[in-house]
């Protein structure tokens, strides 16, 4: 098979579908690998090493697209390149559908075969091409609050961890998945008062137990977000529902009895944010203020740290890309989850989360 890799070409994004060492394993197992052009710059990687691993340099990326039997991408899709996508083509890298009605209508237009890392699904139930993300970001979330907090970026003017005889800052973490738990593992290393709010008591006594007493756990209701909302000093949303839009919620009017120069952070931005006032923000340009709150709402937050995240993605998605490379849309037969992956089809939407997410019609794989 021809895996081709295109630069990515989403604002502020640095990462790359495939590293050199990710392609010298496709190469290795008898495939071809395009690559475009300085596409690896922003992890360090260069054309010559690249070629080195035994991939082929594209000058553009059309010439990927136009020829590759597979195209391995970090980002979804942008307008410019799902029209140059074509049936019978397998695509595979993040996609987010399920807040993006235009992308939807390309890949289905486009009659490709779109797998999003996303909505991989192992055994346990874990979407193991997320959780690398998912920890970069949460990880993320805290190091952006605490810079946010500082007097000069709008913020209270507090240090997060406080110091001897002076309170730390107030962090509350709305979600207890691999998000939340990295993002209160950094803020209570980095001394924060946390608090994790979740739906699962089973959750819940896990986190009690992980972090020993050393973070509150609270079930999740309005009047506890409420509450919650009103002491934070730094508000992390880190909700996921796999391959749908997230559910807002933190309200305009929760948003309004907040401190005033408060910050909060929306880790499922990408799946259309949970707080009723979020809107996509980009690294240049990472925050917005509403009824005296700062919103850090960056889509793509992991490509802050492109060469920890390309390598941290690809040690996950490459036993998955072999599959495909191997054995083409068999892979989703023979590797438990892959299936799931899946959500456009030759010209079919086949997510019933993304389905439901958008008002649309679907068609189950198979």
């Amino acid at each position: 098979m021809l895996v081709g890799v295109p630069k990515e070409i989403k604002r502020d994004e640095y990462r790359v579908g495939l590293t050199p060492s990710a392609a010298r394993e496709y190469v290795a197992h008898g495939h071809r690998v395009l690559v475009e052009t300085g596409a690896g710059v922003g992890i360090g990687a260069h054309d010559a090493d690249y070629v080195s691993a035994g991939a082929t340099i594209a000058a553009t990326a059309s010439e990927i697209f136009a020829t590759a039997d597979m195209i391995v991408k970090v980002k979804e899709p942008q307008a410019t390149e799902w029209v140059q996508l074509r049936k019978g083509q397998i695509l595979f890298t993040y996609l987010h559908l399920a807040s993006d009605r235009p992308q939807t209508d390309g890949l289905i237009a486009s009659g490709c075969s779109a797998i999003a890392y996303e909505t991989v699904t192992a055994a346990d139930g874990s979407l193991p091409l997320l959780i690398p993300m998912s920890e970069v970001a949460g990880r993320l979330s805290i190091q952006a609050a605490a810079h946010v907090l500082e007097k000069h970026a709008g913020g209270l003017g507090l240090l997060l961890g406080g110091v001897p005889g002076v309170a730390p800052a107030q962090v509350v973490v709305v979600g207890g998945g691999i998000v939340g738990t990295e993002a209160a593992k950094m803020a209570v290393g980095m001394g924060a008062d946390v608090t994790i709010l979740d739906k699962s008591l089973k959750r819940l006594r896990e986190l009690d137990d992980l972090f020993g007493g050393r973070v509150r756990t609270l079930y999740s209701t309005a009047d506890a977000l409420h509450t919650a909302a009103r002491q934070a000093d730094a508000l992390i949303g880190a909700v996921l529902i796999p391959g749908a839009t997230a559910p807002k919620l933190i309200t305009r009017a929760m948003l309004s009895d907040m401190k005033p120069g408060a910050v909060i952070v929306d880790v499922a931005i990408d799946q259309g944010g949970c707080f009723e006032t979020s809107h996509a923000t980009t690294h240049s340009e990472p925050t917005f203020v509403v009824d005296g709150v700062i919103h850090y709402c960056v889509a793509n937050m992991p490509g802050a740290v492109p060469k920890t995240s390309t390598h941290a993605l690809n040690n996950a998605t490459l036993p998955y890309g072999l599959a495909l490379a191997n054995q083409g849309l068999g892979a989703l037969k023979t590797v438990p989850g892959l299936a799931q992956g899946l959500n456009i089809h030759a010209g079919t939407l086949t997510s019933q989360a993304v389905a439901e997410s958008l008002g649309m019609g679907f068609t189950p794989y198979g």
